[in-house]
């Protein structure tokens, strides 16, 4: 047993011993207010010790919207474990109770004026959306608006005051431990987001921006990003190829590089957020860490909307989701996780606007699903039916086939453990068959949802299972599993310490349940 797991043990000790002795000097009503900021930071504390995450949006502009529980049924048929609301629908909230899935609530733009203008509005919407459901159904922040500074700008002055009087109300409640406040913002509020090292907020908004980022940085809360590579792709008048947009791989004459900094940017979805960061810097604020809210891309579309559809959305959403749980960021902030949330979970057809508006749901009000999507690493298609492998081509160009190499073992996030020394396949030790083993890789995960077996013309599948000796391929009739873990990831990884992060949160998760009893029994 490590020494981290024994001082997790201690700690627990040392915590009940501590808490036995604090409940004995306590009378009632100091012992439940202190069990209630015990119980949700604890609670946070576990959440913290999550690896990074994809969520869902939850939408309501449908016909025939599901019921509440018919949602619910689907979050946890898929493993969903986070969901954003755009409001705070009771019936929706409800049926997440006692489920786990982290929730993020929605101050609608109607509600934003009054709750900006009165803290009593604010501590009243705070009491009827939020402490009325906690702790049962597990809320974890909340979204005032939707894109205010860009869509309606006139609420823009009460914007920071109405996330104060939330957090204010919150602290009153005791919830501020467990629940942060902050505001979805689009990418418009960056005046030129390429390349990220020069990005800055758009100048007509720095105080505003200042304000804000003074109270995510005060109150320890993210940075909320709608970042839409498909809006990028097909409003860019064909300055960026679609592979960029869709996380696929680029060939050695269309690499993006920052000129400053030589960073380079495997797709758009990370250049948006590296310029989020660098916006940010520029404002003289570090270590806000950004969430994104809102990404996806259309199924369908009208007749100038020929880019929206099915084929680009399920590869935009799978790669999106291997490249989220990678748990790495973006080329400047490489140690913190982009945790996403995918707009959306139904096709809203009653959204206003054009006919891709109308398609941007990973499911039918039906349940049934608009493309194959993977939730979790252990949904990927491993093998094919046609035992079908990617290889590097005989004839490669050194060069390209170096690249294709980098990228699948780097963004395309091939697992190439097998190929580094000492394992299975490191031997024969040539360009050419670690190239193929991480090609291969790729390719068995990806084909389905889109991915190719190209790298830059240097690839080619066969028939032929190139497995040799030990080092078997993925796809391969020898492996069921083709070398990868097969445990559930629940929508998100297991932690990159394995069985450590497991142990630190079932010890935790052991004081919630210990605090739990306790507080019951305090309030019979």
């Amino acid at each position: 047993m490590s020494l981290f797991t024994n001082g997790m043990e201690c700690t627990s000790i040392f915590f009940i011993n501590s808490f036995i002795v604090k409940a004995a000097m306590l009378d009632m009503m100091k012992l439940q207010n202190w069990l209630t900021s015990v119980f949700f930071l604890i609670v946070a504390t576990v959440s913290n010790a999550e690896g990074a995450f994809v969520g869902v949006n939850v939408g309501t502009d449908v016909t025939d919207l599901p019921s509440a529980s018919n949602v619910i049924a689907i979050l946890k048929a898929h493993q969903i474990t986070h969901v954003r609301l755009y409001d705070a629908n009771e019936h929706i909230l409800e049926a997440l109770s006692n489920t786990g899935i982290e929730v993020i609530v929605g101050v609608t733009d109607e509600e934003i004026l009054g709750i900006g203008e009165s803290a009593s509005v604010a501590a009243s919407w705070i009491t009827k959306n939020v402490a009325a459901y906690m702790p049962s159904t597990n809320i974890t922040a909340i979204s005032v608006g939707s894109e205010v500074l860009t869509s309606i700008p006139k609420v823009a002055p009460v914007l920071v005051p109405a996330m104060n009087h939330l957090h204010q109300a919150l602290v009153a409640s005791n919830l501020n431990f467990r629940v942060k406040v902050s505001t979805p913002l689009s990418m418009d509020v960056i005046s030129r987001p390429f390349p990220p090292s020069t990005a800055t907020f758009n100048s007509s908004w720095n105080s505003t921006m200042y304000q804000l980022l003074q109270f995510l940085k005060n109150t320890n809360s993210s940075y909320m990003l709608n970042a839409y590579p498909y809006y990028g792709y097909t409003r860019g008048d064909g300055i960026f190829p679609i592979e960029y947009a869709l996380f696929q791989p680029l060939s050695s004459v269309k690499q993006i590089v920052d000129p400053n900094t030589l960073f380079h940017y495997n797709s758009m979805f990370d250049a948006m957020v590296d310029a989020t960061y660098y916006a940010i810097q520029a404002l003289n604020f570090n270590d806000i860490p950004i969430i994104v809210t809102e990404t996806g891309w259309p199924s369908f579309g009208g007749a100038s909307e020929q880019d929206a559809t099915i084929k680009n959305a399920e590869t935009y959403n799978n790669n999106l989701i291997l490249r989220v749980l990678n748990g790495s960021g973006p080329p400047s902030q490489p140690k913190i996780p982009i945790n996403t949330y995918i707009y959306e979970l139904y096709n809203e057809d009653k959204r206003n606007g054009p006919i891709s508006e109308k398609n941007w749901g990973v499911f039918h009000s039906n349940g049934s699903s608009v493309y194959h999507l993977s939730f979790g690493a252990s949904n990927l298609s491993i093998g094919n039916s046609l035992a079908s492998f990617c290889v590097a081509k005989d004839d490669a160009d050194t060069d390209k086939l170096q690249d294709g190499l980098n990228w699948a073992c780097g963004q395309g996030q091939a697992n190439c453990a097998a190929i580094q020394p000492g394992r299975p396949c490191y031997l024969p030790n040539n360009l050419k068959t670690h190239a193929s083993y991480a090609f291969n890789d790729y390719y068995q995960k990806m084909h389905d949802a889109g991915g190719t077996c190209d790298f830059d013309g240097t690839a080619i599948t066969t028939t032929v299972d190139p497995s040799h000796g030990s080092c078997i391929y993925a796809g391969s009739s020898n492996s069921t599993i083709g070398g990868r873990s097969s445990s559930a990831t629940a929508f998100g990884p297991v932690g990159p310490f394995g069985a450590s992060l497991n142990l630190q949160v079932s010890s935790l998760q052991y004081l919630v349940s210990f605090i739990s009893v306790l507080f019951a029994q305090v309030l019979l």
